[in-house]
């Protein structure tokens, strides 16, 4: 199916282009009135501080996710992971799965080529920050791969954490960090392509929009059009990001920011492959082998808009108020394929064609306020806070009379299904949640060489409307999630930790009927060590973690007719394990970021569940700067993962590791060209064991990009 651009298709990115053009001229006013009666200042330091672009680390100095208190890694009484700009940079991760798939601890379920889910620790991550805002009643799963070009970082917070995101979920916490303004000019653009007809184009300019400084902007543009070794699949994705703050006083910060992703895919699976045959042995198929028809589209368009006011106050402190809108649409027609095939024949693979539309809208506002106080002679540290958010979603499913129509083998499928009408019959949703929320958390130094973090979220949730003609109506009210941590300084470069926070989490996924499942509650331990070394450079840590939870969802299968995964309810669920973590400058030149991960997780009878997660991980990313060459390797290794198929019969996937290499040369300052080659060795492997369908992993391929910097 061949997309023509249009003027309308055009629209939205020409109005996030109108809009950073608009911006400044607002902001432009109030500055100017303040030029002329106050000195320029510098109110941006802090932020710049902890931003990781240009400072060719695989570290950070700080990370805000915890607690939204700025404390370096060793001050953070859990495991935290931050994904840098150089990281990103040199490995080519274009997106948050190729991030998310070089982090510690982390697994990317791909379950279909435009839907991914994301575990850690053995559960779903469902809690996702921007800027460290929570999105409250996130799913847990992305439709249509987000882009990193407008990151300046990624930070996971491991375990739960309640205290920040309304959840106290104890896989992770995501939190992806906005490039911002810069006060000095800097510009660049990248170009690129590579196997299967791939090719992006990416431009970044940020400074100074007046002759003072007060008001600065950026903007970064990305087009990028790929086919796929799958066949028939293919997809475009174009990413506009404008941002512009300015001083309005020497103590008011204003920024103003929005940005439009548009994912278009034509022939994506909705659904995957067979994994079992129906004498229960496991399906082997080529790898480039697809389900999807050659009419069947997924489109989905991301819009972001965000307002700050962030106000200096005396001793110290800093107010900040932020309104984020995010709107997010789908648009589909999609051809799903379920059954058991005969191994002999391949028959028993039935039709089920759908059309799917969705509209989410969020409104988010926190208030919040931090800095410094005295007692007891000494100075500590508090976050106080507010969080106010209401969604909107509506639904539209159509379906056709040919469900159920026999399909030919899948080493026959060329995708070629008459369209249907979807004139059979409407189904659809319409739902609101709501969440209010108070936070508090406070960092005491008891001692020089002991701190105590303590803190709470307060918070209530509604739900109310209904999902294909079932209530969605539930509520919690007045649940407080408790967090408490503990860092003690064993001499001046290893510290050791604790912390503990309960677990109590409203869940938006549904069973086959689409009932609610009940709210996951529990509790949530961790403990460890951790090095700081070469004044923050070089970060390490082991953590050993512990949790229990009721009610947790586990992933079943698609409902018929939608792009719905359905969920059944876990009680006694524990999971337990230890994590081996380092990220940073080895030596001079050498960038390393890695860790070992051993997990295990059981139900209440003691037995081992969620067998789809690998329960030991090793991944490790290094690059060295020789002359003018940076040289780096990837590599993620997992051992064997299967499947329950029932009667008896399993799908596994034997352990496999991934290598990417990478090749950087820098021929001046500003020019440069890289060839990055990822699963260099070829490996065939299922990408996940998520759901009971699945597909095959990229063989190798190549990417060659060259740059410019301004």
């Amino acid at each position: 199916m061949s997309r023509a651009a249009s003027p309308l298709a055009l629209h939205p990115l020409a109005r996030s282009v109108r809009l950073f053009l608009l911006c400044p001229s607002m902001l432009l006013s109030a500055a100017a009135v303040a030029e002329t009666t106050l000195p320029t200042v510098d109110v941006t330091a802090q932020q710049e501080q902890e931003n990781t672009e240009g400072s060719d680390s695989y570290t950070a100095p700080a990370s805000r996710t915890a607690t939204k208190l700025a404390l370096t890694p060793r001050e953070t009484p859990q495991s935290v992971t931050v994904v840098t700009r150089q990281k990103m940079d040199d490995f080519n991760q274009n997106s948050i799965n190729d991030v998310l798939n070089g982090t510690v601890g982390v697994q990317v379920e791909r379950i279909e080529t435009d839907r991914s889910y994301y575990t850690a620790r053995g559960f779903d991550i469902t809690n996702f920050q921007v800027d460290g805002l929570g999105l409250p009643m996130a799913n847990g799963n992305v439709n249509g791969d987000l882009d990193t070009a407008l990151y300046d970082r990624v930070e996971v917070l491991k375990g739960a954490s309640g205290l920040m995101t309304g959840t106290g979920n104890p896989s992770a916490t995501v939190n992806m960090v906005r490039k911002r303004p810069t006060r000095d000019f800097q510009a660049s653009l990248k170009a690129g392509a590579g196997s299967w007809d791939t090719y992006r184009a990416e431009g970044d300019a940020s400074g100074a929009l007046t002759d003072s400084g007060r008001v600065r902007g950026r903007m970064v543009l990305v087009q990028q059009d790929k086919h796929s070794y799958l066949d028939r699949y293919a997809s475009d994705r174009s990413v506009a990001y404008g941002v512009v703050e300015g001083d309005l006083t020497d103590s008011t910060l204003l920024t103003i920011g929005y940005s439009l992703q548009k994912n278009d895919s034509d022939s994506p699976m909705w659904g995957a492959l067979p994994l079992y045959y129906t004498d229960g042995s496991q399906t082997d198929y080529d790898v480039s082998t697809s389900t999807s028809s050659d009419w069947s589209f997924w489109n989905v368009d991301n819009h972001n808009l965000f307002v700050e006011l962030s106000q200096q106050l005396a001793n110290g402190w800093q107010a900040k108020g932020v309104y984020t809108f995010i709107e997010t649409k789908q648009d589909s027609r999609l051809f799903y394929v379920y059954g058991t095939p005969d191994k002999q024949t391949g028959a028993g693979l039935l039709s089920y064609p759908g059309l799917y539309q969705m509209q989410r809208k969020q409104h988010i506002v926190d208030l919040n306020a931090s800095g410094p106080f005295q007692l007891a002679g000494r100075t500590h540290q508090l976050v106080v806070g507010s969080t106010l958010s209401r969604s909107k979603v509506n639904e539209l499913s159509l379906y056709s009379n040919d469900i159920g129509t026999a399909l030919p083998s899948l080493e026959e499928w060329t995708g070629n299904y008459p369209q249907p009408a979807f004139d059979l019959y409407p189904n659809g949703s319409e739902w609101r949640d709501t969440e209010n929320a108070l936070y508090l958390a406070t960092r005491f130094t008891l001692r020089d060489d002991l701190a105590w973090i303590a803190g709470t979220r307060y918070a209530s949730w509604h739900s109310e409307g209904s999902s294909y003609g079932t209530t969605k109506d539930s509520a919690a009210t007045g649940e407080w999630v408790p967090y408490t941590g503990i860092v003690y300084d064993l001499t001046d470069n290893l510290s050791t930790y604790a912390s503990y926070t309960t677990i109590f989490a409203p869940q938006a996924k549904f069973d086959i009927n689409r009932d609610r499942l009940g709210p996951i509650d529990g509790a949530s331990y961790e403990a460890g060590l951790k090095g700081e070394f070469y004044d923050g450079q070089l970060n390490t840590s082991l953590a050993l973690f512990e949790s229990k939870q009721n009610n947790v969802a586990e992933a079943a299968g698609t409902i018929p007719g939608s792009t719905e995964t359905y969920y059944v309810e876990r009680d006694g669920i524990r999971s337990r394990g230890y994590e081996l973590e380092v990220s940073g400058q080895v030596l001079e030149d050498w960038q390393l970021a890695g860790g070992y991960t051993r997990l295990r997780i059981e139900d209440a009878d003691g037995k081992t569940t969620n067998t789809y997660t690998p329960k030991q991980v090793f991944k490790l990313s290094t690059s060295y700067q020789l002359q003018q060459w940076r040289l780096g390797a990837s590599l993620n290794w997992q051992d064997d993962i299967y499947r329950l198929n029932g009667a008896g019969t399993y799908t596994r996937q034997s352990s496999y590791a991934l290598l990417d290499l990478m090749a950087r040369y820098e021929f001046n300052r500003q020019w440069y060209a890289a060839l990055n080659a990822y699963n260099v060795t070829d490996e065939k492997y299922l990408t996940s064991l998520y759901w009971d369908q699945g597909y095959y992993g990229a063989p190798r391929s190549f990417n060659l990009s060259t740059g410019w910097k301004f």
